[in-house]
C-alpha cells in the first residue's frame, strides 16, 4: 500500500513573522540604549541639555530623509538585501558611537545611524506583505511591534545592569556585536518570497499567494512602484499625520522620559529605570491585544470599524491618560498614567501598519515608509521642542500636554481615513472563506 502523500501546509510564514519580530526587538535596543546613558555621555563629552536633543534628532532626521528611498530600493531588489544592509550599516555606527569624544562627531555618527537604519520598519511591512495573507497581518504587526516594545521595555533595566560594570562605550560595542550577527543570519535563512524557502512546501506557497491579496509574482520579487496610485491615495495624508502625533509621543518615551522622571518627579535608581520602560512594557500588551483586536472587528464588522473606530477610541484613551500624567501630583501616579497613555497610542500600530500595507498592496513599502517618513518627522521635533521648552520655560510638564493635544488629533484623523475595498478584510464573507482555508 502506498504511503498517503502529505497535503497539509507547512507554517514557515510565523517563522517569518518571529524572526522579523527580533529585527524590531534589536531596532529599539539600540534606539533607547543611548536615552539612558545619556547623563554619563553628556558628562563625557560636555553637552548641554539642548544639544543632547539635537543628537537625539539628528538619528531621526536622517532616518526621515531615507526612509522612502530605502524602501523604494527594497520594492526593487527585495527586503532579503536591503534588510541585511541595514542592520549591518547601523551596526557599524552603533560601534563608532562608542568612539565619539566631540559634539560635531556624535552627530555625524548618530546621522549616519540614522541614513542605515531608515527603512527597516517599511521594509518589514513588505514582508508581511509577502509573506502573511491579510486576515493575519493584524496579529503580525501586533506581534513585530511587541517585540519592539518588549526590548525597549527592558533595555533600561539591562543597560542599568550593564552600567555596573561597563562604560557606555563598551555597551554600545556589545550591541554593535549582536547586531551585526543578526543580520549574517538573517541572509542566510530568510527569502523574499515564500516559492523560494526551501523549508515552505507546496501547501502553504499557495495558501499565502491565495490570500494575500497581490498580483501573481511568478518568483519574481521586483515591482515597478506606482507613484501615482501612492500620491492619490487620500486616507494617506490623515493616516500619516496620525502617525506624526504617535511618533512625536514614542520619541519622548525613549528620549526625555528617564530625565523628566528624575528631574520633574525625583524617581531615582532602580524606581527610576522601571518607571522609564513601563510604557513600553505596557505596550507589548496593547500590541498583541491590537493586532487580535483590529483582526477580530475587521472580519465581524468590516475595517472601517475594525481600524478606524478602534484606533480613535484608542487616541483619546491616551490624550486623556497623558493629560492625566501632567497633572498627577504624585511622581509614581504620573510614571503609571504616562506609561498608560503610551500603551494606547501603541494599541494603534497594528492598525496603521496593516492599513498601509493594504493600501499600498504591491507598494506596501513605499507608502509604509511615506506614513513613518511623517512619523520620523515628528519624532525628530519631539526631543528638540522638549529641551528648548524646559531650557526656556523651566517647564516639563507642558510637552506632556502638548503630546495630549497631538493624540486627540490624532483621534479626529482616524475618523478621515477609508481603509475599504483595499483588502479581503472588509468583506465578512470573503473572510470566512480564507478562515477555511486554513
Amino acid at each position: 500500500m502506498k504511503a498517503q502523500k502529505n497535503t497539509a501546509g507547512t507554517r514557515i510564514r510565523y517563522r517569518v513573522v518571529a524572526f522579523t519580530t527580533t529585527l524590531a526587538a534589536l531596532t529599539y535596543l539600540d534606539r533607547v540604549c543611548i536615552s539612558i546613558v545619556a547623563p554619563n555621555i553628556m558628562h563625557d563629552i560636555r553637552l548641554t541639555t539642548i544639544q543632547m536633543g539635537y543628537v537625539f534628532s539628528a538619528f531621526t532626521l536622517a532616518y526621515a530623509l531615507f526612509e522612502i528611498p530605502t524602501a523604494w530600493w527594497a520594492d526593487r531588489i527585495g527586503s532579503r538585501r536591503v534588510i541585511t544592509r541595514i542592520v549591518l550599516w547601523w551596526s557599524t555606527f552603533t560601534l563608532m558611537t562608542a568612539a565619539a569624544f566631540s559634539y560635531a562627531g556624535l552627530l555625524v555618527i548618530r546621522f549616519l545611524f540614522g541614513v542605515g537604519e531608515a527603512g527597516a520598519w517599511p521594509n518589514a511591512a513588505r514582508v508581511f506583505t509577502r509573506w502573511i495573507p491579510a486576515r493575519e497581518r493584524g496579529r503580525a504587526q501586533g506581534i513585530f511591534f511587541a517585540g519592539a516594545h518588549l526590548s525597549g521595555g527592558l533595555t533600561p533595566i539591562l543597560v542599568t545592569y550593564l552600567a555596573t560594570f561597563l562604560n557606555w562605550r563598551a555597551i554600545f560595542l556589545l550591541f554593535g556585536v549582536i547586531g551585526t550577527v543578526w543580520a549574517l543570519a538573517w541572509f542566510w535563512w530568510f527569502r523574499d518570497e515564500p516559492r523560494e524557502h526551501p523549508s515552505a512546501n507546496a501547501a502553504e506557497r499557495d495558501l499565502i499567494e491565495s490570500t494575500r491579496g497581490l498580483p501573481s509574482t511568478h518568483g519574481n520579487n521586483a515591482s515597478s512602484t506606482s507613484w501615482k496610485d501612492i500620491a492619490r491615495t487620500r486616507s494617506l495624508l490623515p493616516l500619516s499625520l496620525q502617525y506624526f502625533a504617535n511618533t512625536y509621543g514614542f520619541y519622548f518615551f525613549i528620549t526625555w522620559l528617564p530625565a523628566y522622571l528624575l528631574r520633574a518627579r525625583g524617581l531615582k535608581s532602580v524606581e527610576l529605570a522601571t518607571f522609564a520602560g513601563l510604557p513600553l512594557l505596557f505596550s507589548v500588551i496593547a500590541d498583541v491585544t491590537g493586532g487580535v483586536t483590529t483582526d477580530f472587528i475587521s472580519r465581524r464588522f468590516g475595517t472601517k470599524a475594525g481600524r478606524c473606530g478602534l484606533s480613535a477610541i484608542a487616541y483619546l484613551i491616551a490624550a486623556a491618560a497623558m493629560l492625566g500624567g501632567a497633572l498627577a501630583a504624585n511622581g509614581r501616579s504620573a510614571g503609571v498614567l504616562i506609561a498608560l497613555g503610551g500603551a494606547a497610542s501603541m494599541f494603534t500600530l497594528a492598525s496603521a501598519w496593516a492599513t498601509a500595507i493594504d493600501l499600498g498592496r504591491e507598494n506596501s513599502a513605499v507608502l509604509s515608509a511615506t506614513m513613518n517618513t511623517a512619523g520620523q518627522l515628528g519624532g525628530m521635533l519631539s526631543p528638540v521642542v522638549l529641551a528648548y521648552i524646559v531650557d526656556r520655560l523651566g517647564n516639563w510638564n507642558l510637552p506632556l500636554e502638548i503630546l495630549s493635544g497631538l493624540y486627540l488629533m490624532a483621534a479626529v484623523c482616524w475618523i478621515f481615513i477609508k481603509p475599504e475595498g483595499t483588502s479581503s478584510l472588509h468583506s465578512p464573507a470573503k473572510a470566512l472563506q480564507t478562515d477555511s482555508i486554513a
